[in-house]
């Protein structure tokens, strides 16, 4: 019987393999039914995860799970796991909380570092607690997978990060894996020098790839470019002298966007030298890195060179190109790409980061009609809805040119409430323009915002300096003073 048993696996399996749609899994689900194993645990477990992770068909997947009267946890696992991935925690944690109190179902290991995902994002206030109270008592906290997942919730969902310290340090075994969720916890929390700390305790045998790339990025991502150089030679150096903890995609597509920022364009150049060497300039994400790299170190040429040569391009190809012109003002060129990326047809879209870029270079520009153009455009040929960048731009365009009235008829018309951006949008075409009702307006929703920021009321009190008015512009001078607002030192 089990050598039976195990030939009809195969066999059942080597069929799985071969499907490629809807219709080929149901006739295996069919064929099963046929044998008398349409109730079968096992291939329930192997179709479900088929049409979740191969197909992406999650309701399929679901309605797979309902016929069975008593799955098991390994069922549950597969659903949940599906929808925190999709991601749908809502759905993951009434299925979850299905299963502990309906299906009396025990959660595992797997499942409770799985459910560590959803809940908190549905029940953000304590959602962590909640489930590390249940993993205590289930007999889980000692696992060092539990552990992590603990870890990693903490910091992923808490301002503080200071109770994934606390997992942290009370494991009793860490391994790169642990060290590498609490760096990147401090990363999210912005807390660089936690971070760095901690970096140099972590046993330098135990480092790998994946834990440089982790401080590499978290230096990145929180705009400390010059330490995210600095840490990439170090790893190179590591790499040289050991042979270990070689550089790789993650490792570049990170160090190009730090040199990028930097401007270090003969670093980048180094760089790109290695890249070569090293086989890597076919990779896509680091080709755009490249491209993107070259344009914001003011080398278009080389930009423009990288991406003729790479054998594939996708979106993020053209938008890196087309931000990059957009950034340095090269509005016509910037608005050129763009009209070439359109002639692809098919091939390639515009999303909501190619128009942002395309409506600075018209910003930057003073193009006018064009911008108004392309904003319709976004909206009505390829139904992307504005968000607050693109209301930004816009505003801010129509301010520079004067069009005030229209600018403030953009913002009583956004679907989303206007932020600092757009409000200090127009505050700049009304100094511009010297139109001080508007200006005034402005100054009072900004500072609704963000009341402490003294720069705004400096701005409008400038204003009813240079027109005279110095009776409001005192005012306003002794309101901000009272009120305890900072300005920004200047520097120069």
């Amino acid at each position: 019987m089990p050598a039976c048993s195990t030939s009809l696996n195969r066999h059942i399996l080597a069929i799985l393999d071969k499907c490629n749609n809807l219709n080929h899994l149901k006739q295996l689900q069919a064929h099963l039914i046929s044998l008398g194993h349409g109730h079968t645990h096992f291939y329930a477990f192997k179709l479900i995860r088929f049409c979740t992770l191969r197909l992406h068909n999650i309701a399929y997947a679901r309605h797979l799970f309902d016929k069975f009267n008593s799955p098991n946890i390994y069922l549950y696992t597969a659903v949940i796991d599906a929808y925190t991935a999709v991601p749908d925690h809502e759905s993951a944690v009434l299925l979850y909380r299905e299963m502990v109190r309906e299906n009396g179902s025990k959660p595992n290991h797997f499942m409770f570092s799985i459910i560590l995902k959803s809940w908190p994002e549905v029940l953000r206030s304590h959602g962590v607690e909640l489930v590390q109270a249940q993993i205590v008592k289930s007999g889980f906290g000692g696992n060092p997978v539990v552990q992590i997942a603990i870890l990693d919730a903490y910091s992923r969902y808490r301002v503080d990060v200071g109770a994934a310290r606390k997992v942290f340090d009370e494991m009793p075994d860490r391994n790169v894996v642990s060290w590498t969720a609490m760096i990147s916890g401090y990363a999210r929390a912005g807390q660089v020098g936690n971070a760095v700390l901690l970096f140099e305790e972590m046993p330098e045998e135990i480092r790998d790839t994946p834990f440089w790339n982790c401080i590499i990025a978290g230096f990145v991502q929180n705009g400390f470019f010059s330490k995210a150089i600095e840490f990439f030679r170090r790893m190179a150096v590591e790499e040289g002298v050991r042979g270990k903890n070689r550089p790789n995609q993650v490792s570049m597509v990170c160090v190009l966007s730090a040199l990028g920022h930097s401007g270090m364009l003969q670093f980048g150049k180094c760089m790109h030298g290695y890249i070569y060497r090293n086989g890597l300039n076919s990779d896509l994400l680091i080709v755009n890195g490249l491209i993107d790299m070259y344009g914001k170190c003011g080398s278009f040429k080389k930009s423009r060179i990288v991406f003729d040569k790479s054998t594939e391009i996708n979106l993020a190809s053209w938008n890196s190109l087309i931000n990059c012109y957009a950034l340095h003002g090269r509005c016509e060129e910037a608005i050129r790409i763009f009209e070439e990326m359109l002639l692809r047809g098919n091939e390639v879209k515009p999303d909501e980061v190619s128009f942002v870029g395309l409506l600075n270079a018209c910003t930057h520009g003073g193009f006018v009609v064009e911008g108004r153009r392309y904003y319709d455009m976004m909206i009505k040929e390829y139904g992307i809805e504005p968000e607050i960048e693109h209301y930004g731009c816009l505003i801010d365009l129509l301010g520079r040119s004067g069009q005030l009235e229209e600018a403030m008829e953009v913002v009583k018309g956004m679907r989303i409430p206007p932020d600092e951006v757009v409000w200090g949008s127009l505050l700049n075409g009304c100094k511009i323009h010297r139109r001080t009702d508007l200006a005034e307006f402005a100054v009072k929703k900004l500072i609704e915002i963000n009341p402490k920021n003294g720069g705004y009321s400096a701005m409008l009190a400038n204003l009813y300096g240079e027109l005279g008015k110095w009776d409001e512009a005192q005012k306003i001078r002794k309101m901000s003073s009272e009120g305890n607002a900072y300005k920004a030192a200047g520097c120069s």
